[in-house]
């Protein structure tokens, strides 16, 4: 079997490209428009690896890319949840236009499945009850969420229509190593990160926002047994099923690093939905107890990654 990571140079990407290449033995390509990073999983990989530096969102010929290949991981998003409503048009376009056109492609390539990296911390929106389950309405409130439910459409519209097999991964809150800590995606690699720094941390509203977070490696274990799955249950998601809110996630980092942090509230969001954490019930039907990382030892592993990659010099 023949693997393709789209979007394999993001954080998500090169988690699960480190661990699918230990795990295969067959030929997998790693494509992003990040050449640089590209070039240095290369360098740590082996023949097996194929890199393509491609800007998916202005290539015209997918066949180029997806001929001969058996399985699509489609990472690829252009937007983060909370910028995604500043410009719709053209987001709608970048996104769920370039999967239409990608999903075109693989039935001409004869692909036999696709794994899309959707979102359960924006598909469902407000007015739901947690934890969130799979059969609930999904009704997103920012553009981001929109754009992973058209997307969710188009796949089972493509199953339906040619037999092009997927799966659906919602996912969480995911953490961990190379998720870039700039404070646009990721509270807890963001406030670890700059309570190592000694810098201050800000927070929108009054803490009391809900969030479902998982370690990566977590999540890419849950990523890979789901794509591997050949049942008829298409669509999972993916968290540690816990919900925790910003005021205890800043009490763990604090606990667990033994630094003291400096936090500014400034007002809420209106994209931030109040509680947001998944039922996992599903998953844990098909592959057994998700017995995920805690947030404290995620929270160490992934200072200690920022200590030896981004802090050591200083």
């Amino acid at each position: 079997m023949k693997t393709i990571i789209l979007g394999a140079a993001g954080f998500i990407g090169r988690n699960l490209a480190e661990k699918l290449a230990k795990k295969e033995e067959d030929p997998i390509t790693f494509v992003d428009r990040n050449g640089d990073v590209l070039r240095e999983m290369k360098g740590q990989k082996g023949s097996r690896i194929q890199i393509k530096e491609i800007d998916l969102v202005r290539q015209e010929n997918y066949d180029e890319v997806l001929l001969g290949q058996d399985v699509v991981y489609h990472l690829i998003s252009t937007t983060v949840p909370t910028t995604s409503n500043q410009q719709i048009p053209q987001e709608i376009s970048d996104n769920v236009e370039l999967t239409s056109r990608l999903l075109e492609s693989c039935v001409r390539c004869g692909v036999k499945k696709v794994v899309y990296l959707s979102s359960g911390g924006t598909v469902y929106g407000m007015n739901q009850v947690c934890p969130l389950r799979e059969g609930m309405e999904t009704n997103p409130i920012n553009s981001y969420g929109v754009q992973k439910v058209m997307n969710e459409k188009l796949l089972y519209l493509y199953q339906y229509l040619y037999g092009l097999d997927y799966r659906i991964i919602r996912l969480s809150n995911p953490f961990g190593p190379y998720q870039r800590p700039n404070g646009i995606l990721g509270a807890v690699t963001t406030f670890t990160y700059k309570a190592l720094k000694g810098e201050e941390i800000v927070v929108y509203g009054d803490g009391s926002v809900v969030r479902d977070y998982i370690y990566i490696e977590d999540a890419v274990k849950a990523i890979l047994n789901i794509a591997d799955d050949e049942g008829e249950d298409r669509l999972y998601n993916v968290g540690s099923g816990i919900g925790t809110s910003l005021c205890q996630l800043l009490k763990i980092i604090e606990d667990t690093l033994g630094l003291p942090l400096r936090v500014r509230y400034v007002p809420g969001r209106a994209v931030d939905v109040p509680v947001n954490y998944l039922d996992i019930s599903r998953y844990e039907m098909k592959f057994g107890r998700f017995d995920v990382l805690s947030l404290q030892e995620g929270i160490r592993r992934t200072a200690d990654f920022m200590m030896r990659e981004y802090l050591s010099c200083g």
